[in-house]
Order: structure tokens, then C-alpha cells, then sequence
């Protein structure tokens, strides 16, 4: 099973968060507001944060630029991932990624069973990988945002989680683009 090694010290992540929707403002976005209050609880540093419109093209921009962007380590983003014409924020993911972390969503599909049954069949949300930055695309809600940091990612996103974590590989997520 998993747990914490005390003996590690804990090394805080640049998290930027994006809210995707058509509606929401700053002062009236839950789900983002969930976000950062429980990345910020961790430890770790709020790098940015965004709202942009469910427009693929608009999505995808912003995730590159955060990508390149030295001062981010992850992207959390929130809204269109579901099953609507507008839905739009996982393709906008799989135009960025260079590798999709296929068991973030089977492991957020499992989470979602227990708090929701069967409507989490309705949830596409993903993670995956681009130029040394983590990405994971998350459904608007705040119950779904708080699902997902409370059950998966607190833990992926520690230095000290045991058998293994995102943060130690890091260093390799793009030693393919270094010269040999």
C-alpha cells in the first residue's frame, strides 16, 4: 500500500490552474477556488491562474504556453470534460500531450463510482504529459476537483509518497529531447 516516508522532505510543485468555461468568472469559480485552496493546504505554489472559454483552439494555446513556461510543473485544469457539443477540454489535452496517462482516468473512474455510481460513466476526464509538464484535465465541479486532489493527485504530487510519485521522475519526463 501506499504511505508517506517521513524520512523524505516534502518538495512543493508550481501548479498552475485553468478553469474552462463559458460562464464563470473569477469570483464565482468554485471549482478552481477548490483547486488552489487544497494545492496551497499541500504546500505547494500556485504558479497561474486562468479562465478561458470552451474553444479548443483557446484551450490548447494556453496549455502550451504553460507548458514552455519554466516556472510551471503542472497544469490542473477544470470544466468541459464531458459529453456536450461544448465539451471540447480533453481534445484540447490530447492535441498538447505526448504521452496520455491512461490510469489517471481509470483510477478517477473508480473514485467517482464510489461517490457517484454509474453517472461517472459520464466524466472523460484525463492526465498526460508534455514537454516535462504534468496535465490533467478534470470535471467542473468542486465535488470532482476535490475528488481528484484528495484521492489522486495530493499523494502522485509528494515527494515523500511511497512505492512511487510523479515528482521524482520529473528529471525524465523530457530526457528524450536532451542531446546524447
Amino acid at each position: 500500500m501506499s504511505r508517506i516516508d517521513e524520512t523524505r522532505d516534502f518538495i512543493p510543485v508550481r501548479i498552475a490552474v485553468l478553469t474552462v468555461s463559458d460562464t464563470r468568472e473569477m469570483g464565482e469559480d468554485r471549482s478552481g477556488d477548490t483547486l488552489v485552496g487544497r494545492l496551497t493546504d499541500a504546500g505547494h505554489t500556485l504558479a497561474a491562474r486562468d479562465i478561458i472559454k470552451d474553444e479548443r483552439d483557446q484551450i490548447a494555446a494556453k496549455l502550451r504556453e504553460w507548458c514552455a513556461d519554466p516556472e510551471i510543473d503542472v497544469i490542473l485544469s477544470t470544466g468541459g470534460t464531458g459529453l456536450t457539443g461544448r465539451d471540447v477540454t480533453v481534445e484540447a489535452h490530447r492535441d498538447v500531450y505526448e504521452k496520455e496517462i491512461d490510469a489517471f482516468s481509470t483510477v478517477f473512474t473508480m473514485i467517482s463510482m464510489q461517490k457517484i455510481g454509474t453517472s461517472a460513466i459520464q466524466s472523460r476526464a484525463t492526465g498526460g504529459v508534455a514537454n516535462g509538464t504534468y496535465l490533467f484535465a478534470l470535471p467542473g465541479s468542486p465535488g470532482a476537483c476535490k475528488d481528484a486532489w484528495d484521492e489522486i493527485l495530493v499523494k502522485q504530487l509528494d515527494f515523500r509518497h511511497r512505492p512511487c510519485n510523479f515528482v521524482e521522475i520529473f528529471p525524465r519526463l523530457d530526457e528524450h529531447l536532451r542531446r546524447k
